[in-house]
């Protein structure tokens, strides 16, 4: 697929209040080592594995307040940028905490297959398709953790036409985008980031 914008800006539309009153709310919710892919089940995960590809912590959200702050911008994106995937579900809200030297390597936040959940209707036989991250750290509170994209096709297939996306550096701002599209948090060398990651899926693409 040829996209004509791999990703999608909205910058500092999240009110200051509002990203303080998240920031909050996430840190005192359970925290969790952020693992890859599907997996449930952290007992069966290799932790080493894990960290070269990522290391941050993370807590789940599904509050209806944080949704309806955030998702009309998934959803204009969808429409703005011409993309027009067909969504259905939007999946809980990732809190994300990047303290100093955690990062998340190349990846995409989409699979090779649908979801395997029969018994989450929701879920089951659906895909990732839209992306959205939101900035709830001020520019100054961190160095390093810079979000990148690359446009390419696979995990060894790293292109040189890297995207610096810094439009997501103000607090507050909102990038959207594929779920296909391949990107990075750099290391974070100073400070601490957070962030707001959610996925809308729906029925595979044809």
């Amino acid at each position: 697929m040829i996209l004509q914008d791999y990703y999608w800006f909205y910058k500092s539309v999240i009110p200051q209040r509002t990203c303080d009153h998240i920031i909050r709310y996430g840190n005192s919710q359970r925290e969790h080592t952020a693992l890859i892919g599907d997996n449930r089940n952290e007992s069966q995960t290799n932790m080493e594995q894990v960290k070269r590809k990522r290391n941050s912590h993370i807590a789940w959200l599904n509050d209806p307040w944080i949704y309806r702050e955030i998702q009309p911008y998934l959803e204009e994106a969808n429409v703005k940028a011409k993309w027009n995937f067909d969504i259905d579900y939007s999946e809980t809200i990732q809190f994300t905490k990047y303290k100093h030297n955690q990062y998340y390597d190349w990846h995409c936040d989409g699979w090779h297959h649908t979801y395997n959940r029969p018994d989450d209707p929701a879920l089951h036989g659906k895909i990732r398709k839209i992306s959205m991250i939101v900035s709830l750290s001020e520019p100054t509170d961190y160095e390093g953790g810079q979000l990148e994209f690359d446009p390419r096709n696979a995990d060894h297939d790293s292109g040189t036409n890297i995207l610096e996306c810094k439009e997501i550096r103000p607090r507050g701002s909102v990038v959207v985008f594929p779920s296909f599209v391949w990107h990075r948090v750099k290391p974070v060398t100073k400070g601490l980031r957070y962030s707001l990651v959610v996925w809308n899926i729906g029925r595979p693409f044809k």
